[in-house]
């Protein structure tokens, strides 16, 4: 096996370049378990590009209902699943360019392309986040490092990665285990009931909501202290940041050539909101190979990076109140706040006959009108935020900005009801639509918008150093080696090593779907 240079530094990080000595019986149970229950792992190169995966796995996926916990549906963890036409549906494919949608003018305000990939075209858990676990534990798994036979998967999480987690956990036969704030939307909750082996126990539900990460943190540190516990952080898991580097990012740029090929254009920047930082890994791709500028988002009501600010709010899976590990700040140029009163209130406008009238009224076309359901809380955020740096940056109509759609409306409906309650009392009829519209969309403004310069960056990072260093025992000189752009483009090698060492595994394993 192959070590890389941080494995070699001795780095507390997690980082698994290497393969681990001491844990070639995690390896070899690992490798029974497998040839067992005829698992096979995708690599990332054919997350990256599906049309590689082998068609005997291809032709079966047709049989295999999405949301299974079916081994093959590991195969379609990427952004190139064929839409499904209702809810309950299979996908029918493979498509060669990720299902997006691009915002017109008349929704926006302004000239410059918003172009979003959908999310819930995700299997199992109907979000992008499954992919971030995935990778976290394949890295883990290849590399001697955990073990199906014994291990629990621990998964903190706001919402979507903890679901994920334990669909992938599921799939492979091991408990899992999904930490998140008792805050979060019912509809999470509900679906890990059906999904978790024991939710007394595999459902750990923390103080707070979005903004009570430390919360989470301390539930790992206590649960850390028995060994047969993995924690699988996302805000500290590199392979996180990778698999998006590597998946994500190749497929945003798939979807930004397609939407150029008749109408040329230059990718401006890419938007994510914060959560663990690991969606923000595919811009740093998008920068490498297009020069896209990275905006990070957070809410308003817990402006961390914008404000050193704190706080609690509602726009679920975006995490706040401090800075992930993962997230390199050093690269990021611009960090944006957007309220969870306009997500709040926008959900309703799109979601609602009222909402879908006065968006047709304004000459949205009623065919995307309809896709707005497939807009969660963070995928508004993004879409707020891509608006707020385009008039920020003056962007004109050759201008594109690429984001997600993280997830889709259906995760909300029961905050939806609650919303509809609290701040339209009196019904949400065509008058309150248009005042929705009005108030966060029809004017839109560059209020909590920042650029990064040198200074703002350092200030940003330094942030990290009460969280990972004073509370969680990173070693300064790790937490340090991150400010460096030679850190992160080190890390890159890391996903051909992985591929490799699947290949191996799945090679010992002789798992086999033909």
């Amino acid at each position: 096996m192959t070590t890389s240079p941080a494995a070699e530094a001795g780095s507390g990080l997690a980082i698994f370049g290497d393969f681990d000595e001491s844990g070639q019986a995690f390896y070899d149970n690992a490798v029974t378990r497998f040839r067992e229950s005829n698992i096979v792992l995708p690599t990332f190169a054919q997350l990256r590009t599906p049309s590689t995966i082998p068609a005997a796995i291809q032709r079966q996926l047709g049989g295999v209902e999405k949301d299974a916990a079916d081994p093959r549906n590991l195969f379609r963890v990427h952004w190139h699943n064929e839409h499904a036409d209702a809810p309950g549906d299979n996908f029918p494919g493979q498509v060669d360019v990720p299902t997006h949608i691009e915002l017109p003018s008349e929704l926006t305000g302004v000239d410059a392309r918003i172009v979003l990939a959908f999310g819930n075209r995700f299997p199992m858990i109907r979000a992008h986040k499954v992919l971030a676990a995935y990778s976290c534990l394949a890295a883990r798994l290849v590399t001697g490092r955990f073990d199906p036979t014994q291990h629990r998967a621990i998964w903190p999480s706001t919402g979507n990665y903890a679901r994920g987690g334990i669909a992938i956990s599921k799939i492979m036969g091991c408990r899992g285990v999904a930490i998140l704030p008792e805050g979060m939307s019912r509809e999470r909750f509900e679906w890990l009931e059906r999904w978790t082996t024991n939710p007394a126990e595999d459902v750990i539900k923390t103080f707070g909501t979005e903004s009570n990460v430390k919360e989470i943190y301390d539930a790992c540190n206590e649960l850390s202290l028995d060994p047969t516990n993995v924690i699988l952080n996302q805000f500290s898991e590199f392979s996180n940041h990778l698999g998006h580097y590597a998946v994500t990012g190749p497929a945003l740029e798939t979807v930004f050539r397609h939407v150029t090929k008749d109408q040329p254009g230059r990718l401006a920047a890419f938007v994510s909101a914060s959560g663990s930082a690991g969606t923000l890994g595919a811009g740093d791709y998008l920068k490498d190979e297009h020069q896209a500028k990275i905006v990070a988002v957070e809410a308003l009501e817990c402006p961390t990076m914008l404000y050193n600010g704190f706080g609690d709010h509602n726009i679920q899976g975006i995490g706040d109140k401090h800075i992930p590990l993962i997230h390199n700040v050093t690269n990021t140029d611009m960090a944006v706040a957007i309220s969870d009163n306009a997500t709040n209130e926008i959900d309703v406008l799109f979601n609602t006959p009222a909402g879908k009238r006065h968006l047709a009224g304004r000459g949205v076309d009623a065919a995307l009108v309809d896709m707005l359901v497939d807009f969660g809380y963070s995928s508004i955020c993004n879409t707020l935020a891509a608006i707020k740096a385009a008039k920020h940056w003056g962007l004109g109509s050759d201008d594109v900005i690429v984001t997600v759609a993280t997830d889709g409306s259906d995760l909300y409906n029961s905050d939806r009801e609650r919303i509809m309650s609290t701040n339209f009392a009196g019904g949400f009829d065509d008058v309150e639509a248009g005042t929705v519209f009005e108030n966060h969309l029809a004017a839109p403004d560059t209020t909590h918008a920042r650029e990064l310069d040198q200074v703002e960056r350092d200030r940003i990072f330094n942030l990290g150093y009460f969280t990972w260093v004073e509370q969680q025992g990173v070693e300064l000189d790790d937490f340090e080696a991150r400010r460096d752009q030679q850190f992160w483009s080190g890390l890159r090698p890391l996903v051909g090593k992985w591929d490799a060492m699947i290949e191996e595994f799945n090679s010992a394993t002789g798992a086999s779907f033909e």
